[in-house]
């Protein structure tokens, strides 16, 4: 239980989980939608997602092999209140100011 709660609270996991909230994705449009991570580091973020059955990893047999991700049930479940926490923190934050 230990482990799980700490990938989805740890910098990325929180991240990818919101990134999926509404559709499945691409490794590079996962990689775009997240600012600031690197590909190292979403891949060891998925992996262990995937393995805490989170996230659903789907490959179709395409060369090269085309990968997408989304969320599980239980992945969709733990979302749900990170999804109000983010909408939460940015209805509140001021507007940021051009330039």
């Amino acid at each position: 239980m230990r482990d799980v709660a700490d990938h989805v609270t740890s910098r990325w996991g929180i991240w990818v989980l919101i990134s999926l909230r509404s559709n499945d994705l691409r490794f590079y449009e996962l990689r775009d939608s997240i600012q600031g991570i690197s590909e190292k580091m979403l891949a060891q973020t998925l992996r262990a997602l995937v393995k805490d059955g989170l996230v659903r990893r789907e490959v179709e047999p395409t060369t090269p092999p085309q990968v997408t991700y989304g969320l599980t049930e239980f992945g969709q479940e733990i979302g749900e209140p990170l999804t109000d926490l983010f909408n939460r923190i940015t209805q509140r934050l001021p507007p940021r100011s051009p330039g």
